[in-house]
């Protein structure tokens, strides 16, 4: 397209993408090769093992790369993969500061692997940027940032942590896998690094697993392409075409998610038998101000608690739902209930899930793209 800038929609369908040589396939063929003939020894076409390179996974890398306005992407074959290259950076002895409110997996992660490594992890709210300064030495080498955060949607001033960890050359990495870089695309805000479970929005129809990482440097990229070759936790052929092929309904689905998701949180801050709502959109989520400046819409991921704080009732409420699917994961087009006390951050114990506000009612809500007054009318027989 010349000089001329795409804009996201565009960018979902066509970026990154060149068009096939073979026979003008449309969308990228589904490579499914291990490896590569070579007219002679190191002689090839661009490939010679699919580890290290694959003609569908570079399709899919060159597309993540445009669309979070980056220059390098790396598929893996899951967030956690993801996240462990991220992680594999560090040495015995360097320090992270991490959102004290993340995904259960993530926890786990750093505190049952690379603990044992050496690494040493600091938890804290970020809500206030000033906690994350008050947690920095010489050996801190990552802030470790989800925004929104699993499952208190908590939103965290990228920019202003930003500007903290490039005065003290500290690699910034944001998870963006609930915002997606439709509504939200940190490398602009001053990340490094931007990672994604593309399991969810980007791939889009639960049918898929698989990680991303996406960078603006290039010694970045090269240390993290040499540890998604060397340590092999790759992402398919298969996969790869899946996610890409989700990526390009990208803009259209997030749009009918957040549309759905604003009316649903609507009903729940409403109900008599709701407590308290966690929502972006709403005008009394704390950090609603940074939202809306830093995101284009607030998602479609809600948690709500219930008056009394019961467990049972929690429970009861989720086994009631007919069209709402208990599950773990989240961001497909069908809408998904989970219990993230007993579920997802079952890992994360008791007492450090309650301070940041996980108690045993709350429910974590991934809203689909279905009519909202039949997800409505759903939540409603449920409650009750």
């Amino acid at each position: 397209m010349g000089k001329h800038k795409m804009k996201f929609n565009t960018k979902t369908i066509h970026g990154g993408q060149i068009p096939e040589k073979g026979y003008g396939a449309v969308m990228p063929p589904i490579y499914q090769t291990s490896t590569y003939s070579q007219s002679s020894p190191g002689k090839h076409k661009g490939y010679e093992y699919s580890r290290t390179h694959n003609p569908t996974r570079c399709a899919l890398e060159n597309s993540l790369a445009s669309i979070e306005n980056g220059h390098y992407g790396l598929a893996f074959g899951s967030g956690l993969a993801a996240i462990d290259a991220v992680l594999k950076l560090l040495k015995s002895g360097d320090e992270v500061i991490s959102t004290n409110d993340l995904y259960g997996g993530s926890y786990r992660l750093f505190t049952k692997v690379f603990e044992n490594f050496g690494i040493k992890f600091h938890f804290t709210g970020m809500s206030n940027p000033d906690s994350v300064k008050k947690l920095i030495n010489s050996r801190t080498k990552i802030i470790w940032v989800e925004t929104p955060t699993n499952p208190m949607m908590n939103i965290i001033d990228i920019k202003s942590l930003s500007k903290i960890a490039k005065d003290k050359k500290i690699l910034l990495a944001i998870d963006n896998t609930f915002a997606t870089p439709f509504l939200q695309q940190p490398l602009d805000l001053g990340a490094d690094i931007v990672m994604h479970s593309a399991t969810k929005y980007l791939a889009g129809h639960s049918d898929v697993v698989l990680g991303a990482l996406v960078v603006k440097n290039k010694e970045l990229a090269e240390k993290l392409h040499f540890i998604q070759n060397a340590s092999g936790a790759i992402c398919g052929p298969m996969d790869s075409f899946l996610t890409l092929r989700g990526i390009k309904t990208l803009h259209v689905r997030m749009k009918r998610h957040c549309e759905n998701a604003k009316k649903i949180a609507t009903f729940l801050i409403n109900h008599p038998k709701i407590d308290k709502v966690f929502w972006p959109g709403l005008k009394t989520h704390h950090n609603h101000q940074i939202a809306k400046e830093q995101m284009s819409d607030f998602g479609a991921m809600i948690s709500f608690t219930t008056k009394g704080n019961s467990f049972k009732k929690a429970i009861q409420i989720i086994e009631n739902l007919k069209l709402f699917t208990l599950a773990e994961s989240l961001g497909g087009v069908e809408s998904l209930a989970g219990h993230p006390a007993s579920m997802t951050h079952a890992s994360i114990p008791k007492k450090e899930r309650e301070l940041s506000g996980l108690i045993d009612s709350l429910i974590r809500l991934s809203v689909g793209i279905e009519d909202a007054e039949d997800l409505i009318s759903d939540l409603n027989q449920a409650i009750r």
